[in-house]
């Protein structure tokens, strides 16, 4: 059997398992029984000529064929997606797929924003991933969706990144913590203050701490967390101060439950940046959700909340 008599099911399924490395995971995802999925990856194989993982112990292994394999996979599938997106073009984006994964930084924007999208196209199938920058970082480096949110695009990765919104870093504390009375205060005032800081990887915390270790300040951190909402929840206990993106604090500025620190330097000026990886076709709908994101941002000022004077 030759490679050329290899099946787009079979294809699938391979690209499947090595993005998994594990069968039984792939299984699951494509709903086939363990059994029959083995069936086709060594038939496959066999098409090959040559064995295309190498299994040790529970754990498998892409071999050398494997991995080329792999590669063409990719550029097969991504060239048939990118076919299907442009039917999809000619027929007006009534039909075709997104998928999107975003930091959870920004649940507060992003999901409406695709919401927004869908609407004007209902035909468009989506999937938005919502995750941390390492799992991100991850899922890019394996090119599973069309489209990153990011807040800070990878320095070790050739990637195409367009900046589409602002994303100002501020400091924030309870709204009654002593530092909320003072302007313009020297960030070396806050070297014995406890932090309550994101996860390290964060681009959040790297941005504030490369800020502060400019400034002479090592933070002391007395907290770190996962996600956006427990730190919120520990500032606002009066457990720490801590630095986060304005879009995450809309709510709480409102109600008064915390509050922006005048530190001299902030807010950190950053940028939300749409990220994919270079040399990747970008099929006409995730163009059209990208125009979608500029025209968006622009029309809502950006998508952050207006900062009220400290």
């Amino acid at each position: 059997m030759s490679i050329r008599h290899a099946t787009l099911h079979q294809l699938k399924i391979f690209a499947a398992v090595a993005r998994h490395m594990s069968f039984a995971r792939a299984a699951e995802e494509l709903h086939l029984t363990p059994p029959a999925l083995s069936i086709q990856v060594r038939q496959l194989a066999e098409a090959v000529g040559q064995p295309l993982f190498d299994q040790i112990g529970k754990k498998i292994y892409l071999t050398a064929a494997g991995e080329a394999l792999t590669s063409a996979c990719h550029d097969i599938l991504d060239r048939l997606e990118y076919f299907t997106q442009e039917i999809a073009a000619l027929q007006g984006l009534e039909k075709g797929s997104l998928k999107v994964a975003t930091l959870s930084t920004t649940k507060y924007f992003i999901p409406r924003m695709l919401g927004g999208f869908c609407t004007e196209h209902p035909g468009v199938a989506t999937v938005l991933f919502i995750g941390n920058r390492e799992v991100l970082l991850e899922r890019l480096a394996r090119n599973q969706d069309d489209l990153y949110i990011l807040g800070q695009p990878p320095e070790h990765m050739n990637v195409v990144a367009e900046a589409f919104a602002d994303n100002p870093l501020v400091v924030v504390a309870r709204l009654d913590h002593p530092l909320t009375q003072e302007k313009d205060i020297e960030p070396s005032r806050l070297r014995d203050v406890p932090f309550i800081l994101r996860e390290p990887g964060s681009g959040t915390r790297l941005a504030a701490e490369k800020f502060f270790e400019q400034h002479g300040v090592i933070l002391k951190t007395r907290m770190e967390f996962g996600s956006n909402e427990a730190v919120k929840q520990s500032v606002a206990g009066g457990l720490g101060i801590t630095v986060l993106s304005a879009s995450t604090i809309r709510a709480e500025l409102a109600s008064g439950k915390l509050a922006i620190l005048d530190v001299r330097g902030f807010p950190l000026e950053r940028k939300w940046y749409a990220v994919y990886p270079a040399g990747k076709r970008i099929s006409p709908i995730v163009k059209a959700f990208m125009e979608y994101l500029f025209a968006a941002s622009s029309a809502d000022g950006e998508n952050g909340p207006s900062l009220p004077k400290p």
